[in-house]
């Protein structure tokens, strides 16, 4: 599913009156999302998940190409950890 089949969905399941109003819903959620995990901030939607940030250590890799060994950065990742519902829903 891509983001022109949410929008679609919402379309639909919101009753709203155009596409573009479903599609600008779609990225304003996503663009919330986004911003609160730049700025570090946790977000938990009931039922649904968490999205979170967290920080990796920087470590030791290997090129897989040459064997060379080499230095991988400190990083930060968004992380997404699902609900109960959503865990039950996809069973």
């Amino acid at each position: 599913m891509k983001k022109e089949d949410i929008a679609e969905a919402v379309l639909k399941a919101a009753n709203l009156a155009t596409k573009k109003q479903a599609q600008e819903s779609v990225e304003a959620i996503f663009d919330t999302i986004t911003k609160a995990l730049s700025r570090g901030e946790e977000v938990a939607i009931a039922g649904f998940g968490v999205f979170r940030v967290v920080k990796t250590a920087a470590r030791a890799g290997v090129n897989p190409k040459t064997g060379e060994k080499i230095q991988i950065q400190a990083s930060k990742k968004p992380k997404f950890r699902a609900g109960k519902a959503l865990k039950e829903a996809v069973k």
